[in-house]
């Protein structure tokens, strides 16, 4: 006996067509986007996915639960937040979401004026993380920044670590012990990482500490970047 397809399903053999059952609702990557650096609260990922109402984001991480993708916990911190955190097998997504990313920037209709969240912008660089050459010693840059697409936010925080065999980058709430800090805000590190723009051409980041470390994981990072490793 043949089985009905129902409206949320394809009904089709094939594994891309079942991952798009699972994932390929509007908003549903967006969402899982903003997990993949770690867990977040309801408000937070409202916050990060621009445009998504209470009642769609409700929707899609209950189907994202349902799927075994995310799951729920409370926080052992005063007042247990509840957060949102994707399972072992959601984190696998980090991948689709490069090779998504990686094919759509040919498109001739890609918005590139278009604003991104700080998750999505270091998401971008861990796509394109390559090791840095003749670096000895591992250098650690904090790399701070603020939401161009909202007012009055906070910075989020991330250390990026770069070594001879590799680059990696994650959100850290507590950035110390680091070579270099870079603060910007998400449009102007667009233009820095994604645009080709030189560092130097863009007065509004800033640069502290060992320049080198933070050249270096510019050079690591970046989309098609000729620039040259610096070893302090």
């Amino acid at each position: 006996m043949v089985s009905r397809r129902t409206y949320a399903s394809y009904d089709d053999g094939c594994a891309a067509a079942h991952a798009l059952d699972l994932i390929g609702q509007r908003w549903t990557m967006l969402v899982v986007r903003e997990l993949l650096l770690g867990p977040k609260r309801f408000s937070e990922i409202q916050r990060d996915v621009i445009g998504i109402g209470p009642a769609a984001l409700t929707q899609r991480l209950q189907d994202l639960e349902s799927h075994e993708i995310v799951s729920r916990r409370r926080l052992p911190v005063p007042g247990r937040p509840e957060v949102y955190e994707l399972t072992e097998w959601g984190y696998e997504l980090e991948s689709v979401n490069a090779t998504l990313s990686m094919w759509a920037a040919s498109s001739p209709e890609l918005p590139r004026d278009a604003g991104m969240s700080p998750d999505s912008l270091v998401l971008a660089m861990r796509a394109h993380a390559g090791p840095v050459p003749g670096i000895v010693a591992e250098q650690r840059v904090a790399v701070h920044l603020v939401d161009s697409r909202r007012g009055n936010v906070d910075p989020v925080a991330y250390v990026a670590r770069i070594a001879q065999h590799g680059t990696d980058i994650r959100r850290s709430m507590d950035p110390t012990s680091v070579d270099a800090e870079i603060s910007a805000t998400t449009n102007d590190w667009k233009a820095c990482i994604i645009g080709g723009v030189d560092v130097e051409q863009l007065p509004d980041i800033h640069v502290s500490g060992n320049h080198a470390a933070a050249r270096n994981l510019i050079a690591a990072t970046s989309l098609g970047s000729d620039l040259a490793p610096q070893v302090p």
